[in-house]
């Protein structure tokens, strides 16, 4: 592995700067090299950076970056400035894609890119510069040793960060319904700063194109079997959201609906069929308790009774037969 130069003067990370000045605004030093890790083999460990127009952060993070791994790859999706250019003048492979295809797509470029490397580890993270280069070595450790195959660095752990209100309460929601959707736990499920082993990289592909994958990759390890893990990480939020929070929040529900419908069908049937086929016995019931103290037939509960437990019904089954329908699609494609 080429190790740079301990002298190597590096530009400061966007956010670091202004959080490591002192009052008289003197310049910070550059952050400390911390040990370099242990590989499994001769392979590479290889980090990945998708991009979008990050062309005043992509360099520094580049730069940043590639002091702790092999090889760096800037996924660049279909950026219309000076991205790729200034990626590559970092030092970073570039791989580019003409169209904006989204997230989803460029982490599927930057996993087949690793199986063509043949990587012993891929690191993932964000080139708008909220992420911490020094802490790769944290995130990676447990792939490195065996332990995991999936590493989440996770925002809500031990290291707190400054993270505006709005951003924590979306994004515990949406850590909520992927855990409940996918049956994995984690305390940060979009996290973009993660880490894989080799039979994750082998084994992980995505079909969503925004910005769910991450929720996705819960869905696929628990599929393949994968160990997850989780290890504290500090995040910097100095420049405003490029996207909408809403728009960028319902994306991402829409994704894990998507998912939970896909990969869970009994869990996405079943539960709300179960509830409004109990419901409607609650109203059966009120229909009953009615006949009894007036001597009256309430037909408008008894009518909504009946097309509730129906409906309810209804859909269990639905969930029950795509459930056993998923299961023989996942056993064929396990035979061929």
């Amino acid at each position: 592995m080429q190790i740079q130069p301990q002298h190597e003067v590096l530009p400061p990370m966007p956010g670091w700067y202004k959080e490591s000045r002192g009052e008289q605004g003197e310049t910070p030093a550059p952050a400390p090299m911390p040990p370099l890790p242990v590989f499994l083999d001769n392979d590479p460990v290889v980090a990945a950076i998708p991009a979008y127009n990050e062309e005043r952060f992509i360099g520094s993070v580049v730069l940043w970056v590639k002091r702790y791994v092999d090889l760096v790859l800037v996924i660049d999706d279909g950026s219309t400035d000076r991205t790729s250019e200034l990626a590559e003048a970092a030092g970073a492979i570039v791989c580019r894609q003409e169209l904006n295809r989204g997230k989803g797509q460029a982490v599927n470029v930057a996993f087949a890119e690793a199986r063509s490397r043949h990587a012993s580890a891929l690191v993932l993270i964000d080139g708008d510069g909220q992420h911490r280069a020094e802490e790769i070595n944290t995130v990676l450790e447990p792939v490195l040793s065996g332990t995991a195959d999936m590493v989440v660095g996770s925002r809500f752990l031990s290291v707190r960060s400054r993270i505006p209100a709005y951003r924590q309460v979306g994004q515990y929601a949406l850590t909520l319904a992927t855990n409940l959707g996918s049956g994995v736990r984690l305390t940060d499920s979009q996290s973009g700063f993660r880490a894989f082993s080799r039979a994750a990289i082998d084994a992980l592909s995505f079909r969503g194109s925004g910005f769910s994958v991450e929720s996705e990759m819960q869905f696929l390890v628990r599929e393949h079997g994968l160990k997850v893990a989780e290890v504290p990480i500090s995040v910097v939020y100095e420049e405003p959201a490029k996207r909408n929070p809403i728009a960028h929040g319902m994306a991402v529900v829409n994704g894990i609906v998507r998912l939970i419908s896909q990969g869970r069908p009994l869990f996405f049937f079943g539960v709300p069929g179960l509830l409004l086929a109990m419901l409607g016995l609650v109203v059966g019931g009120n229909v009953v308790r009615i006949y009894e103290h007036h001597q009256q037939l309430a037909i408008g509960y008894g009518m909504l009774s009946l097309l509730l437990t129906v409906v309810g019904i209804l859909t269990v089954f639905t969930g029950i037969v795509l459930h056993a329908l998923r299961g023989l699609l996942v056993a064929l494609r396990t035979v061929s």
